[in-house]
């Protein structure tokens, strides 16, 4: 999940989508039609909430389908997704392909996520599906909307949803990761909530950061936590590799963030935090005062 926020626009080339109606998913397949998987999914995720979704545009690209919102809508999203997927495979070895579900309206958003809240942010990555809060969305400019797209098929691609035990500042950091990457933008930007709550911290901004981000951090401030899980997967690439935060998540998914992060990195839980914390600090620096 990313919630929505400011970003600054951007430009993409478009790539060519077919539009259609979404009722063609509520027909029964004829025994005649090849076999389709992403279609088959979409049709298995629309069917569960059928009202939804009958005269609903349904736009389809290389490797999503999208259902809902306008058409010119349903067409842009299909376009970002293929662009996402592109730069997914390039990073984790494989590109998703995706259903990404926009509904109408954000209670409908709510009843699509339940129980999972969706208030506040602009889309959720359910467990085989995508889902857009329609308002949050909205207020997103071109690279916002396409860093929202790219992280929420990062967490499909890896699996996130359906791995709870994962430490949530790897799930979220590395979608932002990958989110980010071509986007432009400098860390004050992305990372502007949490610099602002460096520089208003104790003397010298030692009261921030403390530990990686937890549950109870994204929960209670989610800007900072994922600008703050942002940093420390961007620190692992960039002193490590990117090959090494990829092989960091595909080990943690296997035996835990501990033994991954001994086993690829070489590193404790605290010397990485240790890490971490100096990166902050120096990416994010606080004036003298």
């Amino acid at each position: 999940m990313r919630p929505g926020g400011r970003r600054r626009s951007g430009t993409g080339a478009r790539a060519a989508v077919r539009v259609a109606v979404a009722a063609v998913l509520l027909a029964a397949p004829t025994a005649a039609a090849p076999a389709d998987r992403l279609l088959a999914s979409a049709r298995a995720v629309v069917r569960q909430h059928p009202g939804m979704w009958g005269q609903a545009p349904l736009a389809r690209g290389r490797n999503v389908i999208v259902v809902g919102g306008s058409r010119a809508l349903a067409a842009d999203l299909a376009r970002l997704a293929d662009g996402a997927s592109r730069t997914i495979a390039r990073v984790w070895g494989r590109p998703v392909d995706a259903v990404i579900l926009v509904p109408a309206t954000d209670d409908q958003a709510a009843e699509l996520a339940a129980p999972a809240p969706v208030e506040g942010f602009a889309a959720f990555a359910a467990a085989d599906h995508v889902i857009v809060a329609p308002s949050g969305f909205a207020r997103l400019s071109e690279t916002g909307r396409r860093v929202v797209v790219t992280h929420e098929l990062t967490h499909l691609a890896t699996g996130a949803a359906v791995r709870p035990g994962m430490p949530p500042w790897l799930v979220e950091g590395f979608a932002d990761y990958v989110g980010y990457l071509g986007s432009g933008l400098p860390v004050p930007v992305i990372a502007a909530e949490l610099g602002a709550l460096v520089r208003g911290s104790a003397p010298g901004g030692s009261a921030f950061p403390g530990e990686l981000p937890g549950r109870a951090d994204f929960a209670a401030h989610p800007a900072e936590a994922y600008e703050a899980a942002w940093l420390a997967c961007r620190h692992i690439a960039e002193r490590y590799g990117e090959h090494a935060l990829v092989a960091l998540y595909r080990a943690a998914l296997r035996e835990g963030i501990t033994a991954a992060l001994r086993s690829t990195l070489a590193l404790t839980p605290a010397a990485l935090t240790d890490e971490w914390r100096r990166y902050v600090r120096e990416e994010v620096p606080v004036p003298p005062g």
